[in-house]
């Protein structure tokens, strides 16, 4: 089983950029594949990135695609969400998930097993 720390999160203004993280414990992240997600408040939790156990695949939506780099350093144990140039819809808790399917990139809430329990993106106008 495998633990997730989402940091990063925080306030910034419009057009600006943040940097999550997500620390991995208790099994080596090369054995998922990961995925972030968000949630905003009264809103279902929807799909962010994704990427492949090695890295040399991945997927975005339409939303956050040309805005947003999802990476991995399987090293460190560690997972990346870049976002740039933030917009106010983009406020919501992000979350990152691993999926024991680790070939594929999964986009579904429902393909993951293990999730983090989040950090706050708020964007202000």
């Amino acid at each position: 089983q495998v633990q997730l720390v989402e940091s990063g999160g925080g306030l910034v203004q419009a057009g600006g950029s943040l940097r999550l993280s997500c620390a991995a414990s208790g099994r080596t992240l090369s054995n998922y594949a990961m995925g972030w997600f968000r949630q905003a408040p009264g809103k279902e939790r929807e799909f962010v990135a994704a990427i492949n156990w090695i890295g040399g695949i991945t997927y975005y939506a339409d939303s956050v695609k040309g805005r947003s780099t999802i990476s991995r350093d399987n090293a460190k144990n560690t997972l990346y969400l870049q976002m740039n140039s933030l917009k106010p819809e983009d406020t919501a808790v992000y979350y990152c998930a691993a999926s024991r399917r680790k070939a594929a990139v999964n986009t579904k809430p429902d393909e993951y097993d293990y999730w983090g329990q989040g950090t706050q993106v708020t964007v202000s106008s």
